[in-house]
């Protein structure tokens, strides 16, 4: 046993050097061999240079004078744009990366230390799952950890980098966050693996098909997938440039050019077809709105017939919610109700405003659809668009027929402010459908030479006199007409006026979502 000051640092340093890369020789050469980066090496790549501070670096499983130190975490504090975040990784080289009771107690430490400070965590996920041989004490490591999701919910950012297999319980963690990124090719996610499926159900299919990060992104369990973990570090440092460290402060702020020097955009005006049914990217014009055409998409693998993410305007973040005409020509279907709905609440959790660029012919049709559960999803985003209290700006360029319309930013859903271009069209429905509701008896028992021209007369006579928006501006729905080319600095001016919106709400517990 060491007795001098001059051992005690010898023995210190052999072993904080121990901990560096604490797994076994075998488990590092396999990792090395495949090419994969250790959890340190992760953390100094996502964080800026030199202001990772670890913390539990000796933890280790109690009474095991063996055990390697770390417990398969790296945990610690450092810094990301110069702004405080919390952070851990899992270490596959030690116990495969699975949850034991120090591993679950330097996770816990720093969640709470974030719920004090407020401030982001971040956790780097690559973890074998349970670790049984520490039977319910793993499990109880498990709850301990999502108990102290709840109060950093919707207070400081919660963000997953799923790198690895991510299986069992230790995939609810990285989906109860607020945004999970996985990398091609390397992430896995799924409750039960394709060995006890086969053995239990009898179907047959590979890890990657089950639960890949392209997969599980079509299942609505990915906010994006990235190429490689350059692009996910790169995507998470984009990310929390629009976020708030917690809902009590105000957002980054960048640098955005003067009202003199945005002029108007003269493509803008010649930008929509004139045929109503031709089909456009909502990406395009998304593109031409904003101080810069960066635009950082959310969930752009699912539900692609709404488009979700954040932009800057006059500097600040905005969360958009758009659709996408080359989809289901921008129908609203229950996965994009989805979508949506939980892209508005993680906006106004973190009192970012929203934008809603509206182009929806409606809710999409069909029996499938009802199968869905279309009514109380659909109903959902209706719910978060009442629910959220921050600034609402509606920009509606071409369509906005019926529930969809409402539910798109629209005054009578606590839209603040409703701008339209005059290509924009407003009513219950579509010319097309409304002919089949209103005349279909009268144009059945016509002759059938006769059918479509009265037909065509009957849609003019409609999309003149009740899809026009200067119905909806007569009556106070729209607060402007504008021309396209106007748009940018339009935006500007409604959330400028809205910057000290304030909206009570009526005291109680908590709000109950539809079905």
């Amino acid at each position: 046993m060491s007795s001098t000051t001059a051992e005690k640092l010898a023995d210190l340093r052999a072993r904080l050097e121990q901990a560096q890369d604490p797994g076994s020789e075998r488990a590092r050469e396999k990792r090395d061999a495949a090419g994969l980066t250790s959890p340190r090496q992760r953390i100094n790549r996502l964080l800026d240079k030199g202001s990772f501070v670890e913390v539990g670096a000796l933890g280790r499983t109690p009474d095991e004078p063996d055990a390697p130190y770390g417990d398969g975490v790296v945990t610690g504090y450092g810094r990301i744009g110069g702004r405080p975040v919390a952070v851990y990784a899992h270490d596959k080289t030690v116990y495969g990366g699975s949850v034991g009771v120090t591993f679950g107690r330097k996770v816990c430490e720093i969640m709470d230390m974030a719920i004090k400070i407020g401030c982001p965590v971040i956790g780097i996920q690559d973890s074998g799952g349970a670790r049984i041989q520490d039977a319910v004490t793993s499990l109880a490591m498990y709850s301990e950890i999502a108990r102290r999701q709840l109060p950093l919910s919707g207070r400081s950012p919660q963000i997953s980098i799923m790198l690895g297999k991510c299986a069992g319980g230790a995939v609810y963690a990285p989906v109860t966050t607020d945004f999970v990124i996985a990398v091609e090719g390397r992430a896995e996610m799924y409750v039960t693996g394709p060995d006890v499926i086969k053995e239990v159900t009898g179907e047959v299919i590979t890890s990657a098909e089950l639960g890949g990060a392209l997969q599980q992104a079509h299942n609505g369990n990915v906010s994006y997938v990235a190429t490689d973990e350059e692009d996910a570090f790169n995507y998470v440092h984009d990310l929390l440039d629009h976020l708030p460290l917690t809902c009590h402060e105000p957002g980054p702020q960048f640098w955005a050019p003067s009202d003199d020097a945005v002029s108007a955009d003269e493509a803008l005006d010649s930008f929509m077809p004139d045929d109503t049914n031709a089909g456009y990217d909502m990406h395009d014009l998304l593109g031409k709105l904003f101080d810069d055409d960066n635009f950082l998409e959310i969930q752009g693998e699912f539900a692609q017939n709404m488009i979700t993410g954040f932009a800057r305007i006059d500097g600040k973040s905005v969360g958009v919610i758009a659709n996408q005409p080359l989809v289901y020509a921008g129908c609203i279907d229950a996965d994009a109700a989805d979508k949506a709905s939980r892209f508005i609440r993680i906006c106004d959790a973190y009192n970012i405003p929203l934008l809603f660029v509206v182009d929806t012919p409606g809710y999409l049709p069909g029996v499938d659809q009802e199968k869905q559960g279309l009514i109380h999803r659909g109903a959902k985003l209706g719910f978060a668009v009442v629910e959220a209290t921050v600034p609402k700006v509606s920009l509606i360029v071409r369509k906005a027929y019926g529930g969809a319309y409402a539910v798109m930013g629209s005054k009578n859903l606590t839209g603040d402010i409703n701008l339209a271009w005059p290509t924009a069209q407003v009513a219950v429905m579509g010319a097309a459908a409304a002919v089949v509701m209103i005349q279909g008896r009268q144009l059945a028992a016509a002759p059938p030479e006769q059918r479509d021209y009265l037909k065509k007369i009957f849609m003019d006579f409609y999309d003149e006199n009740m899809t026009s928006p200067y119905v909806a501006a007569e009556r106070g729905y729209i607060d402007a007409m504008i021309a396209p080319s106007e748009t940018r600095i339009a935006l500007r001016q409604a959330f400028r006026q809205l910057e000290t919106k304030q909206e009570e709400t009526l005291a109680k517990k908590h709000t109950i979502m539809p079905m």
